[in-house]
């Protein structure tokens, strides 16, 4: 059995194409014109994080893991709560909500985590650049949809964040280990996302993002969590961070 498996796993390195890693990839963007002092006392909703942790199997699939997403989602809600106290603006939590309310804010939850991802992909990556977006200001909006959010919460402010973890299973690790040594392939194994954006909710403009497709901070623990929120809020405008403990 073990050599069939090996056997697959030689042919599948033997035709493995590897893309290029992008150089120069820059990790945030603040809107021109957009200030700490633009920020200054303005009320700011923190909407629901996105949270997503699961494993990475042999052939790269992601899988997720329930244990894993519930345990990172109450570490990172509780770190957000304790560091309320850095913000120099009033953050309000997003209420629990139904019906069209509901939807609203979940649309715009993704739709954030579609732009977000967008900015890295072109705009980030000097090499992956758009046309549209080489040597331009960086200017990306969510659509003026965000004028009701703001009109029922009265916060000026959005803050998205969002975190997608894959951690490498052991026939993961394993065929990593083959391709470099069969035929000197780099396989990644794992995968950690993270990105954290203010908006304008009353133009929708995306005026602060910091989004890095490399995280450190092992989400399944407090600890590591510590870390990883650090990441995310590094170079928030008007941001004081105090003393946290990292891994």
């Amino acid at each position: 059995m073990m050599n069939k498996w090996l056997a697959a796993a030689i042919l599948a390195v033997s035709f493995l194409v590897v893309a290029p890693m992008a150089h120069g990839q820059e990790k945030g963007a603040v809107r021109e014109g957009f200030s700490a002092e633009t920020l200054s006392g303005k009320k700011i909703l923190l909407f629901r994080p996105s949270v997503w942790v699961g494993e990475q199997s042999t052939g790269g699939l992601a899988e997720p893991n329930a244990d894993w997403t519930a345990q990172a989602r109450e570490f990172l809600n509780a770190e957000l709560a304790r560091r309320q106290i850095e913000f120099s603006n009033e953050l309000i939590i997003e209420p629990d909500l139904v019906g069209e309310d509901a939807k609203l804010f979940s649309e715009h939850r993704a739709l954030f985590n579609s732009v977000a991802s967008s900015v890295v992909n072109y705009q980030f990556f000097a090499g992956n650049r758009l046309p549209t977006r080489k040597n331009k200001a960086f200017d990306w909006t969510l659509g003026e949809g965000t004028k009701a959010i703001a009109e029922r919460t009265g916060a000026q402010y959005g803050l998205f964040v969002r975190t997608e973890d894959q951690y490498g299973s052991f026939g993961r690790k394993m065929f990593q280990v083959l391709a470099i040594g069969l035929v000197g392939a780099g396989v990644s194994s794992g995968k950690h996302v993270g990105y954290a954006g203010l908006v304008d909710l009353h133009t929708g403009n995306l005026v602060w993002l910091n989004a890095d497709e490399q995280m450190g901070g092992d989400v399944r623990t407090e600890e590591g969590m510590q870390k990883r929120v650090g990441q995310l809020l590094e170079d928030f405008p008007g941001f004081k961070p105090v003393a946290t403990a990292t891994k």
